[in-house]
């Protein structure tokens, strides 16, 4: 981390990841695409996620995973920043002399052959089915069920443990602490996500905020009574309900927001011990 120290009254102290191991080299033509920037509007051109909006221009970068190409392997050629996410991305060359993206595992290095199949070597960065994982082992990028093409555990520093195998699923434990069964036939990379130092970054300063496409946030408070359930009153006066509520009048601590779900019966233990 690089930490910026407080020059004016409009800057706090602010932090970086540092970048100087990564390759400075633009994407390939044949892997990114022009993003298109909806500010958080839906197709009727309304507010469906709010807060967003502006944003520095960025192009995707589109992200394969080494079980589309199950029993080849793959050269790392570079480790590159994503503007997107907050993983960091390398750049893969196939036998074949194909190039892909994968998102980098922490400690990855260039030149590196990964490998993918139902069993290869336990290494940081190869892949393979969780049934062949020892138990103990981080993963990461895990499939949600067999031959899918959603996976979870992508995040910077992100990591889930194999706590035990049995029959046909794997016991995983995830990040929030919630214990999960996945298919044992789904694919794993070993290894922790890397940037593992996102969490602890320091933004400083509103504008930065601003360049990521994040627009600021009112409190309900000073709102007019039409605009939000807490608005309304003169100065600084408390929301004058039992409950904190929603800009849509739903209560916001303490009610249940998930709903029941046809993958309720693969969590084994929430994440809040029950």
């Amino acid at each position: 981390m690089k930490t910026r120290k407080r020059m004016t009254s409009g800057y706090f102290s602010e932090s970086f990841t540092d970048r100087s191991d990564l390759s400075a080299s633009n994407p390939p033509r044949s892997l990114k695409r022009r993003r298109v920037s909806k500010s958080g509007r839906d197709i009727l051109g309304h507010i469906s996620v709010r807060h967003q909006g502006g944003g520095s221009k960025r192009q995707h970068r589109l992200v394969s995973t080494l079980d589309q190409i199950a029993g080849e392997e793959a050269k790392v050629l570079e480790i590159q920043y994503d503007p997107n996410r907050s993983a960091r991305l390398a750049l893969i060359e196939l036998t074949s002399g194909q190039k892909k993206y994968i998102i980098a595992q922490h400690n990855l290095k260039v030149g590196q052959i990964l490998k993918v199949s139902e069993k290869v070597a336990v290494k940081t960065g190869n892949r393979m089915m969780l049934k062949n994982v020892p138990v103990g082992v981080a993963v990461s990028d895990i499939q949600i069920y067999p031959e899918s093409k959603k996976y979870i555990a992508r995040s910077a520093g992100t990591q889930t443990s194999l706590m035990a195998v049995d029959g046909d699923y794997a016991l995983l434990k995830m990040p929030s602490g919630e214990l999960r069964k996945i298919h044992a036939n789904c694919f794993a990379t070993i290894g922790q996500i890397s940037n593992i130092e996102h969490s602890n970054i320091k933004f400083g300063n509103a504008g930065r905020r601003r360049r990521m496409g994040i627009r600021p946030s009112v409190r309900g408070k000073v709102m007019s009574p039409k605009a939000h359930p807490h608005g309304g009153g003169e100065g600084v006066n408390p929301i004058g309900l039992k409950y904190p509520k929603t800009p849509w009048g739903k209560i916001a601590i303490g009610k249940k927001t998930r709903r029941s779900k046809s993958s309720d019966k693969f969590i084994v233990r929430k994440r809040n011990g029950k």
